[in-house]
């Protein structure tokens, strides 16, 4: 940040116009965090407008590579950028669409940890700066699909949670994650509705959380994540519906006993523990067959498009679900 001053350009600062070094060294390694590989080029407004991003250089670059997971760069035309940060569902600013981006501005996601907890052998608090180093960034390019029938295609960067895991070194009793959501009444407006309990808790199985495809998102788009998208950090699981993906963690806790979850705990009968995209298993109140695009010509008269056993990652992920009852563990 440059502060202008009046004081005339033959002057030296006084002591107290000084950024003491401690805060310089602390901004200096944020900075070189977020830039994770510090790729020269890896951020430009060409580079923008060839994903779809209309807002260029709106919040801080993120350096990445494209990943090499199988299955984890679509070559489908991404979302634009305005679509996929102004239509969220993120209940902790309101249920209706366009509440995350009118109201998440006040989030506060600096400074911010994650607290690992429960059976792992380095429980402990772990900063953003740290998580941020903790692995390569790459670009993951993944369906989204969500349970009311809508459909997104978004650049996201991180890297596979299996390097958190290995890194906290899970107890051999441990066989599920559970993940909670900030919950901070002061910036969260819809905490004050009683449509969920909070904080927002989500779980994953533990092969599920250590598969490569689940990814620990920091940024979208070649940027850091905005607010309404789950800043500074989220889960990213292509193959699941979107509410499994919880946003801005805060806590992380292994455990041996499947952990009850927000929506199952909410609505049993309409969101199952797993809820893997699966045209087969009807919502109680619509079809799961097909889903729209946001984004794609038309609107809300746009064509349909089939909805894909597990959003089309099942070559990938199909294996961790053999021999199960898809429509009894839905």
């Amino acid at each position: 940040m440059i502060i202008h001053t009046d004081r005339s350009a033959h002057q030296h600062p006084v002591g107290s116009e000084i950024t003491p070094l401690s805060a310089y060294r602390n901004r200096r390694q944020w900075m070189l965090g977020a830039m994770a590989l510090g790729a020269a080029g890896a951020w430009s407004p060409q580079r923008a407008v060839a994903q779809g991003v209309d807002r260029p250089g709106r919040l801080s670059p993120i350096s990445s590579v494209p990943s090499s997971v199988p299955g984890a760069r679509t070559v489908e035309k991404p979302t634009s950028y305005r679509d996929a940060t102004t239509y969220n569902n993120y209940y902790e600013f309101g249920t209706d669409k366009s509440d995350p981006a009118r109201l998440a501005d006040k989030l506060k996601t600096r400074p911010w940890s994650v607290s690992i907890e429960g059976l792992v052998g380095k429980p402990g608090t772990y900063d953003l700066e740290r998580l941020l180093r903790l692995a390569p960034m790459e670009e993951r390019i993944y369906r989204l699909r969500c349970v009311e029938g809508w459909s997104m295609v978004i650049p996201w960067v991180g890297y596979s949670l299996a390097a958190l895991i290995r890194e906290v070194q899970p107890l051999g009793s441990a066989k599920y994650v559970e993940f909670f959501t900030l919950a901070d009444p002061d910036t969260m407006p819809g905490l004050r509705s009683n449509v969920l309990q909070w904080p927002y808790v989500e779980a994953l199985r533990l092969d599920e959380a250590n598969h490569p495809l689940t990814l620990l998102a920091f940024g979208m788009y070649g940027e850091m994540l905005p607010n309404q998208n789950g800043a500074p950090l989220r889960l990213v699981v292509p193959w699941k519906y979107g509410f499994k993906s919880g946003k801005s963690l805060v806590r992380i806790r292994f455990t041996e006993k499947q952990p009850a979850t927000s929506w199952n705990m909410a609505a049993p009968r309409e969101y199952g523990f797993y809820s893997n995209v699966n045209p087969n298993v009807p919502h109680p109140r619509w079809s799961q067959a097909t889903e729209r695009r946001i984004g794609d010509d038309g609107g809300l008269l746009a064509r349909r498009r089939k909805t894909e056993m597990f959003n089309g990652y099942e070559p990938q992920v199909g294996q961790l679900y053999a021999g199960m009852d898809l429509r009894r563990f839905y």
